[in-house]
């Protein structure tokens, strides 16, 4: 008999953060100085929204870039077996940069050298951003970070294909004012965010970014691989400002939990990989669950910001999801039993 895991290590890998952690940090800053260009030559959007990546049928894009009288694309391919950089123009140039077996540095001057033979000038700062206890050294001579391991890379990509999926269902509960769902380079998180339209209090203190990330009441979610203080992948979600209250609210499914010391609600991925129903209601409960506590204990209308038809919606999803994995669970099993087909 084939067991329903079959299908969820292909859809949610493992990804033990040790086993890939040098990896993850060398892509991290591959991310970061990407991610910069973007920062320096997208029209400015509230809330930082024209700097994060898209998740792409390939790995992760920057979208199209305005420059001059054309448009330009950053994306990095993780899906085929030559993992590149690809830049491409609206006037139909390419140029790739490998993105196995380079340092820091190699790479940083691989991606500027491709943009200038493109015709695209652009300055950045070539420092890592809020990555303390990884690395501090300038991208141009940061020989150090090399490792690439493409099998684990990949692994991230897949889930991200299939946790983008989740928070582009739920993103569509809500008709209020909503983030795209977006790849945040400078944490390496997958994130969606929803707003209730009311100014936020200014924090004392608060630095131009945080002023402007979080000028709105709003309940954020997302999703990260693990870093130097949560050891393992997780999803997490965060309202600002936090409401009396809000972390005493119930969650789901039941392995989720509150973390009082970093203020957040947490649901490990190994968890959501080994959820009795399947892993996107895992998921879907969790988003929706902290969504309750911060719509009751903040006096959002949180009936007049749903769409009516989700709970249909979202039934008929199940239920169609539910059907292909039987059938794809089917052909396996025939396919074992006839090795002749």
């Amino acid at each position: 008999m084939v067991s329903t895991s079959f299908t969820r290590d292909v859809q949610f890998p493992p990804l033990p953060l040790e086993e890939w952690e040098d990896t993850k940090n060398t892509l991290h800053l591959f991310l970061q100085i990407v991610g910069k260009v973007k920062l320096a030559l997208f029209p400015k959007m509230n809330h930082w929204w024209h700097a994060p990546f898209y998740v792409s049928v390939r790995g992760l894009t920057t979208g199209p870039i305005p420059y001059e009288d054309m448009t330009f694309e950053m994306e990095f391919n993780f899906r085929d077996k030559e993992h590149v950089l690809r830049i491409e123009t609206s006037e139909g140039d390419l140029k790739t940069v490998s993105l196995k077996g380079l340092s820091v540095a190699v790479f940083y001057d691989k991606v500027f050298s491709s943009l200038s033979e493109l015709g695209i000038m652009v300055g950045i700062k070539p420092v890592p951003y809020d990555m303390p206890g990884v690395s501090t050294e300038p991208f141009p001579s940061d020989y150090q970070h090399t490792a690439y391991d493409e099998e684990y890379v990949n692994r991230f990509w897949k889930i991200l294909v299939q946790v983008s999926s989740i928070f582009q269902v739920f993103r569509g509960w809500f008709t209020g004012k909503s983030s795209p769902v977006h790849f945040f380079w400078h944490h390496a998180d997958l994130a969606l965010t929803l707003f209730s339209g009311r100014l936020a209090p200014v924090r004392e203190g608060a630095n131009p970014v945080e002023l402007e990330a979080s000028s709105h009441e709003m309940i954020s979610f997302g999703f990260w691989a693990g870093d130097q203080n949560i050891r393992e992948p997780a999803f997490y979600a965060y309202m600002h400002p936090q409401p009396a209250g809000f972390m005493n609210e119930p969650l789901s499914p039941k392995e989720a939990f509150w973390s009082h010391q970093a203020g957040l609600a947490l649901l490990r991925y190994e968890d959501v990989r080994n959820a009795a129903d399947s892993p996107e209601k895992a998921v879907l409960d969790f988003l929706e669950s902290v969504y309750q506590a911060g719509a009751k204990r903040a006096n959002w209308d949180s009936e007049a910001l749903r769409l009516p038809s989700s709970e249909k919606q979202l039934k008929e999803q199940s239920k169609e999801k539910a059907q292909k994995q039987h059938k794809e669970q089917a052909d396996i099993l025939e396919k074992l039993e006839r090795p002749d087909i």
